[in-house]
């Protein structure tokens, strides 16, 4: 399956659902909600990670060598310090939604940064989407692909933005 990156650089991920979340991610959910972002880790189902910026990962204090506790995707806005980490949530899924306990564990994995998190479970759906919502964690957010023009804010006082 063909991807380009924001870089403009293309690559290919093998094929399945959860690549196409991905792929709607990167060229969907980033140009709408993070413009200007830097792609810095990007997984596969086939390969772990088909892309994963080491330097800037180091840069910002998060241990690249640690790539199990990464989400699925990872964009980095320089101009604002915010860190989009997002959970891809197909059919089936490894860690689920931004939960409650994967928010926590997040948070522990950048609590050596000053970085501002912003927290996303991507969905390809609606009906995807109502399956898992009961599991998804307060100030946090949610993007379906085939709504690519909008988000559900978890978030009660805040818009898309990290929480510090």
């Amino acid at each position: 399956m063909p991807l380009t990156l924001p870089d403009g650089r293309r690559i290919r991920l093998s094929p399945g659902k959860h690549n196409q979340v991905q792929k709607a991610v990167i060229e969907e959910f980033a140009p709408r909600f993070a413009q200007g972002a830097r792609l810095l880790y990007l997984g596969d189902t086939a390969k772990k990670n088909v892309l994963m910026d080491q330097r800037i990962l180091a840069g910002l204090g998060l241990p690249a060598s640690d790539h199990d506790k990464l989400p699925d995707v990872v964009l980095f806005v320089p101009d604002r310090r915010w860190l989009y980490l997002i959970e891809l949530i197909e059919a089936v899924t490894s860690h689920g939604p931004m939960s409650p306990k994967r928010v926590f564990e997040l948070a522990e994995y950048l609590k050596s940064t000053e970085i501002g998190a912003i927290y996303v479970s991507a969905f390809p759906d609606t009906a995807t989407f109502r399956k898992h919502m009961k599991d998804v964690a307060w100030e946090t957010e949610v993007w379906i692909a085939n709504v690519p023009d909008h988000m559900i804010h978890f978030n009660g006082d805040k818009f898309l933005g990290p929480r510090k």
